[in-house]
């Protein structure tokens, strides 16, 4: 293997792509709700699929799913015990349809055959094993109607024509209970049912609405359980009567949100809350669940998750996640209290030179806090201070969303880039969420302003502290992270020295007018906190913050890489900005991938992808890489303009031909 490298600092040896971005061995594990069944993704001819296994007997695993193309990526049981459900589009289209496998004879029956039309699975219940309630926005684009599907016969039955609300809430009895519906200003109004019909009952001011909502009712559907910030800034965890109307609080933290929230499989009570400033912290409500979690604290390092519980609580699929390594998956009989070792996510990671994340808060310009995370190159570390001995070329990695954040733990993009050699950064911009609504309602019209600030100001708290070279800073993200560098490159032009964007868009305005039909129930959430395209005074906004409308500062080398089919980001966001670049000769490296939405899902295709932003990155950072050689083969990559600006990519792209 050909290494180039200009980062003296780097000893660890390089690790190939493929162990980092191709399938994992196993992962997404699941026991029936009887618990005879290990369920779990895994690979089959390439691709992934569900495969099943007896509990007690791994060696008998074998797949019951046949996807040959996109790989399945959710997946669920349902409660007869002999069904499985998942769910499949048509190359990132997002129409998904709804599959059953029984998985005594691996018959597969597609629940919802029809062409261009989305399925929204929105309850199941042990209460209901033979059915569960879905939305199809069959009848209309643009709402989603419920039904009752029988996952056995795939007779469907409708519950309710939908013209007016973006979301449900059923119990388990898959009774409607209550539905809500955003208003002009950005929040919601919630309607219980009643009497037949639907009737006002709360709301949630727009200030609240993104961070709070339901999480699910008691075993009686008496109690709705919230995570609710209505009357404080983080949102706490809430009991409420269904009656009176009376709330009482579980559960609250100063500093971040409710994450997770544990209820008892059957008996529906809160067991226990977790809560994630820098690091995900606890918090017990169920005296067996804490001694549970206690015991298990011991067994192996890493953060805990409950992946799995059979509905009598006896087991338990317990995953261990790390910052430095694959994640592990642990069996565990609450009774004899025994655990017993699964297998890790990526055994050829097991024993590697992974690299350890930090945690750190940041202040922004204007005294926000910005809680970030950051990697080293192994090695490059002397003191273990978490400076390197050296200032290092960065790569800054913006989240999407914006509403969503990046947490502590493995992450294949800091461990790839950091053993090529770059420090790697992650940070909770304003509009962030977890962190408390003033911090997420921060980011409110601030998209091209104090959002990017923010990315700024964080990159160049990095060059303060020695950790990054200031001439030799990278910026990589995918959907609002694709915008922040384009945002980043036209903003501040002289910041960064090269750029990748996948999936971001470039003109706000037609993103917002462009949005799939089933996102215009909730086009407020973006009119209200984006920029309203209907006004004079919102298409300004909108207008100042689109990096289309900056094209011209663009000065630095820019790799983008786009979903033919994306419903989100059309594929017209980038094709608009790399046809204003070529306008004005700027350089710019484009590729295309027709079988893709939002967001690369077949390996091979983040396989050729990330070769190509690897021998991108070093040809304007320095860093080490490994050749494309044959990385794209399998992918369906189409590079439109621009092959000469990556090393090797043109001679790949000449082999590939000649196969």
């Amino acid at each position: 293997m050909t290494v180039f490298s200009a980062t003296p600092l780097v000893t660890a040896p390089l690790i190939p792509r493929q162990l980092f971005f191709g399938n994992p061995d196993r992962t997404a594990v699941q026991l029936s709700p009887d618990g005879a069944w290990l369920s779990y993704l895994a690979p089959r001819a390439g691709v992934l699929n569900v495969w099943l296994a007896p509990r007690h007997d791994l060696a008998a695993a074998r797949p019951v799913t046949q996807d040959a193309g996109r790989g399945v990526r959710f997946f669920l049981w349902a409660h007869t015990n002999r069904h499985i459900l998942y769910i499949q589009d048509k190359n990132g289209d997002e129409n998904w349809r709804l599959y059953s496998v029984d998985v005594t004879t691996n018959a597969i029956k597609d629940l919802t055959p029809f062409e261009g039309v989305q399925t929204q699975l929105k309850h199941v219940s042990h209460l209901r094993p033979d059915e569960v309630v879905i939305g199809l926005n069959r009848r209309d684009a643009q709402w989603h109607d419920l039904y009752r599907v029988n996952v056995v016969t795939g007779n469907l039955a409708l519950i309710e024509e939908n013209h007016r609300f973006m979301d449900y809430l059923l119990d388990d009895e898959h009774r409607r209970r209550l539905a809500f519906q955003m208003t002009a200003a950005g929040g919601l109004d919630v309607f219980q049912h009643a009497d037949g019909g639907w009737r006002p009952w709360s709301s949630i001011v727009a200030e609240d609405m993104l961070t709070t909502g339901p999480v699910g009712f008691d075993q009686q559907g008496a109690t709705l359980f919230w995570k609710d910030s209505r009357g404080a800034n983080t949102s706490a965890l809430v009991a409420q009567d269904m009656a009176s109307g009376a709330t009482r609080l579980l559960a609250e933290d100063p500093l971040a949100d409710v994450q997770d929230v544990v209820l008892h499989p059957t008996a529906k009570h809160i067991q226990a809350v977790s809560f994630v400033y820098e690091r995900k912290r606890w918090q017990m409500l169920d005296q067996a669940f804490a001694a549970d979690l206690m015991r298990l604290s011991k067994v192996a390092d890493g953060e805990i998750e409950i992946a799995s519980r059979t509905l009598d609580d006896r087991f338990w699929v317990v995953r261990y996640g790390v910052d430095n390594g694959p994640a592990r998956f642990y069996l565990y009989e609450r009774e004899p209290q025994t655990t017993h070792f699964l297998f890790t996510e990526r055994q050829e990671l097991e024993g590697l030179s992974l690299a350890s994340m930090r945690s750190v808060v940041i202040p922004a310009r204007d005294g926000l806090n910005l809680v970030a995370y950051y990697t080293l190159p192994v090695g490059s570390d002397s003191n273990a201070d978490g400076i390197p001995d050296q200032p290092l070329p960065l790569v800054f990695m913006p989240h999407g969303g914006p509403w969503g954040r990046d947490f502590w733990g493995y992450n294949p993009w800091h461990q790839w880039l950091a053993n090529r050699g770059y420090a790697v950064l992650s940070v909770n911009f304003r509009a962030s969420t977890g962190l408390g609504k003033a911090f997420t309602n921060a980011g409110d019209h601030e998209w091209g302003g104090k959002i990017i600030e923010d990315q700024i100001d964080a990159v160049q708290w990095m060059v303060a502290q020695g950790i990054a070279a200031a001439d030799q800073v990278a910026i990589l993200g995918g959907s609002f992270g694709g915008y922040s560098v384009l945002a980043g490159l036209t903003f501040y032009p002289e910041t960064y020295a090269c750029g990748v964007d996948i999936v971001g868009p470039s003109n706000l305005i037609t993103l917002l007018e462009s949005v799939p039909p089933y996102w215009k129930p909730m086009i407020e959430l973006f009119t209200t906190r984006v920029g309203d395209p209907n006004t004079e005074e919102g298409r300004r906004l909108l207008m100042q913050h689109s990096p289309l409308t900056h094209v011209e500062s663009i000065r630095r080398p820019l790799l983008i890489g786009q979903g033919a089919n994306d419903p989100r980001v059309k594929q017209a966001e980038s094709d608009q900005i790399v046809a204003a670049m070529q306008a004005r000769q700027i350089p710019v490296t484009y590729v295309l991938y027709p079988d893709e939405g939002h967001g690369f899902a077949r390996p091979e295709n983040w396989l050729s992808f990330n070769a190509i932003a690897e021998a991108f990155l070093a040809k304007f950072l320095g860093g080490r890489f490994e050749p494309i050689g044959g990385d794209l083969a399998g992918s369906s990559l189409q590079v439109l303009t621009g092959a000469a600006t990556v090393p090797g990519l043109s001679a790949a792209l000449a082999a590939q031909g000649e196969q």
